[in-house]
């Protein structure tokens, strides 16, 4: 007697699952078991999980997964289920993995268990256990496609949506334009599938453009259905092989948008259970298409305004490099208020602007816009930078003024400034802008403190003083708006330390590189493209600005240097005097005379502020000699007065600055000048016999 005689005999039969190809291949007492035609078959995945209850399979699959990991026997029990959704028999699965064979597939038998009496559970329709299955598919596939961001992520969550006990193997999307039928994405076919029915009228007889035409499913389970119903489409069909199709409109708030086609390899029977899923798969599909949609529209929105609003920077510009970038906030529009632009101006010079409107929506972005459009003009007309401030401000405060801005008046802050890219020579004005900073030749990164006013449109009547710097062969400025010092939970002194120790750690020339670093360090790589532990962190606007002069680097590095000036109104700025002091001699070996060079600063400007009518302007600057460094410092004022050396009694409050830079300074002295005074002191950097000045 034959092996087959005797297993068909005992009700068992022979199948091997190849997890490398997806396919079980059945002996014929295998698939009459499963209830398929008796004979030798070779099946997909797919298709054999059809005839079997879902949940036993989805137990099946946990315990052929560890059999596959310890290499040890997989054995269960699972319920075959016919068309209707009622349990035929129950068979027993004993399978083994064959470690020796590549993908280690499954071979083993399957044996008809004895069934109970008629009538009892395993007779009934599956119900509980299939609601149950049926309940969780659903809410993950909601969950996931609540999450799909674009119309590509949404096409790609259904195709991955895995039904309980009939997958599709093939899925399509269809949307509708004017009266015609469109494929907005497919899943399961090859390219170039979807050539016969892209641009079909409405009116054709095709199971979509119906169902998008009357807003109601269409199920055809058979071959035979489909070619009753639809002869004029049926073989446009048939060449894919399927059994089953379903099509179920995509509705939204009413509207019927599209279409989905979900096609099947094996016979689906259309029970009511497996239909009240696809209806709520079609209708969760619809909800996150016209998401995605909006979501799509909202960017393409932000796009164009952005390309519209931030200017290319232009050609290269002898002497000089320069680098822009622009990050709108996460939220919203992914629009905002700040801004960058560069203007040329008569006689070769260049204008840089940068800003930040109150807010960041659509309003914000508008009046970005007219701002940036009216400071261009003020420019254009050859104003300089104060008066450009100026008018700008009142043309601000002019068209936000009494509007019906929910916000109330709006305003902005803005730095301005003109370089001549022969000499380097820049002209700041700042409106309650942050300050630029300066990256030396060696790497000194310093805060350039600057004279300014109030922000834009606060105050028509606003003055802004300039200020004038010089940026020297190989030194870089940069200017931001506070969405770069600010985003991450940073104050504006916390996120200055943050990006002013990624400027000093920069190497080599490119611009566009240290941009891009910039952003990177608030943002993380990527940060605004993903989910998860690299969350969205665009708590604010970010635009920034380097300006580079690139001209002949001298054999000798240029003076690194601090200019600023401290007004009789601005008392509270020697402190700022103090500290650019200290960021000048970041690096100078000998505390003590750091601490000596602050101590004779603040008392030299206080000794201007009391003693003279005029404002203290304070130059210092660090000089390489042959083996040494030295640090000079003066500060100018107006008045003619010299100052004398006194001696003060124990109680005086004053009169001890000349003797202090006596003992303190290895030179000092005091230069009258055609108009005023200019009071000064050296010190010398002990040597550290490491090459300093190399």
């Amino acid at each position: 007697m034959r092996t087959e005689d005797v297993l068909a005999a005992i009700a068992t039969g022979l199948w091997r699952w190849d997890n490398a190809t997806g396919t079980v291949s059945l002996d014929a007492e295998a698939a009459r078991l499963l209830g398929l035609p008796a004979e030798p078959a070779r099946l997909t995945e797919a298709a054999v999980r059809a005839r079997f209850h879902p949940v036993d399979w989805n137990e099946n699959g946990g315990v052929v997964g560890l059999a596959r990991a310890e290499g040890t026997l997989a054995e269960s029990r699972l319920r075959v289920v016919g068309p209707d959704g009622r349990v035929i028999r129950t068979v027993r699965s004993r399978a083994k993995p064959l470690a020796e064979e590549l993908g280690h597939p499954l071979v083993g038998s399957i044996q008809e268990v004895a069934e109970p009496a008629p009538g009892t559970a395993a007779r009934s329709p599956v119900t509980g256990d299939w609601r149950r299955s049926r309940e969780a598919f659903l809410l993950d596939a909601g969950r996931a496609l609540a999450e799909a961001r674009s119309t590509a992520e949404v096409l790609r969550v259904a195709a991955s949506l895995s039904m309980p006990g009939f997958s599709p193997d093939g899925l399509a999307v269809f949307g509708v334009a004017g009266d015609r039928l469109t494929v907005t994405g497919h899943h399961g076919h090859s390219d170039g599938d979807e050539g016969p029915f892209t641009e079909m009228p409405l009116d054709t007889d095709y199971p979509a453009a119906e169902a998008a035409r009357t807003g109601r499913a269409i199920y055809l389970p058979s071959p035979e259905e489909y070619k009753r119903r639809f002869p004029l489409t049926w073989p446009l069909a048939q060449r894919f092989g399927r059994q089953s199709w379903a099509f179920l409109p995509l509705i939204v708030a009413g509207r019927t948008m599209g279409a989905w086609m979900a096609a099947f390899k094996h016979p689906v029977a259309f029970t009511p259970d497996e239909r009240s899923v696809l209806t709520t798969v079609a209708r969760m599909l619809a909800q996150a298409l016209a998401r995605a949609g909006v979501a799509e529209s909202e960017r393409e929105l932000s796009l164009g305004l952005q390309r519209t609003m931030m200017p290319a920077l232009g050609p290269g510009i002898p002497g000089l490099a320069v680098a822009g970038r622009y990050v709108p906030t996460g939220g919203g529009l992914e629009i905002g208020g700040d801004w960058y632009d560069m203007i040329q101006l008569p006689g070769g010079r260049i204008a840089l602007v940068i800003g930040d409107v109150q807010g960041h929506d659509v309003r914000a972005a508008g009046l970005m816009g007219q701002l940036r459009i009216a400071l261009r003009a003020y420019a254009s007309e050859g104003h300089r930078p104060d008066a450009v401030l100026s008018r700008a401000s009142r043309f601000l405060h002019g068209i936000t003024d009494g509007s019906d801005d929910p916000g109330g008046p709006r305003f902005a802050t803005c730095l301005y400034l003109e370089v001549d890219p022969e000499t380097g020579s820049l002209d700041i004005a700042r409106a309650g802008h942050p300050e630029p900073a300066v990256r030396t030749a060696d790497g000194t990164v310093l805060q350039q403190p600057t004279a300014g006013g109030l922000p834009l449109g606060v105050d028509p009547d606003s003055d802004y003083p300039t200020t004038r710097l010089r940026l020297e062969p190989g030194e870089t400025l940069m200017v931001c708006t506070d969405g770069l010092l600010e985003t991450g939970g940073h104050d504006l002194d916390s996120g200055w330390n943050r990006v002013r120790a990624l400027l000093e750690r920069h190497e080599g020339d490119s611009l566009e590189e240290l941009a891009d670093r910039l952003v990177e360090a608030v943002h993380g790589p990527g940060s605004h493209h993903t989910t998860g532990p690299l969350a969205d962190r665009r708590e604010d606007d970010i635009a920034v600005l380097l300006l580079s002069r690139t001209g002949d680097r001298t054999a000798v590095p240029a003076p690194r240097r601090a200019v600023m000036t401290v007004a009789q109104a601005e008392p509270e700025r020697i402190a700022d005097a103090r500290r650019q002091l200290r960021q000048l001699l970041h690096d100078w070996t000998d505390e003590d005379q750091v601490d000596s060079a602050v101590l004779m600063v603040s008392e030299m400007v206080t000794n201007v502020l009391i003693h003279t009518d005029g404002d203290a302007l304070l130059v210092a600057e660090v000089v390489c000699g042959d083996r040494t460094r030295r640090v000079r410092v003066e500060v100018s004022d107006a008045s003619d007065d010299l100052p004398h050396k006194r001696h003060p009694g124990e109680l005086a409050s004053s009169g001890r600055g000349l003797l202090l830079m006596e003992m303190l300074a290895d030179a000092w002295g005091v230069d009258p000048r055609g108009e005023g005074k200019c009071i000064w002191f050296e010190l010398h950097e002990p040597s550290s016999g490491r090459g300093c000045c190399q």
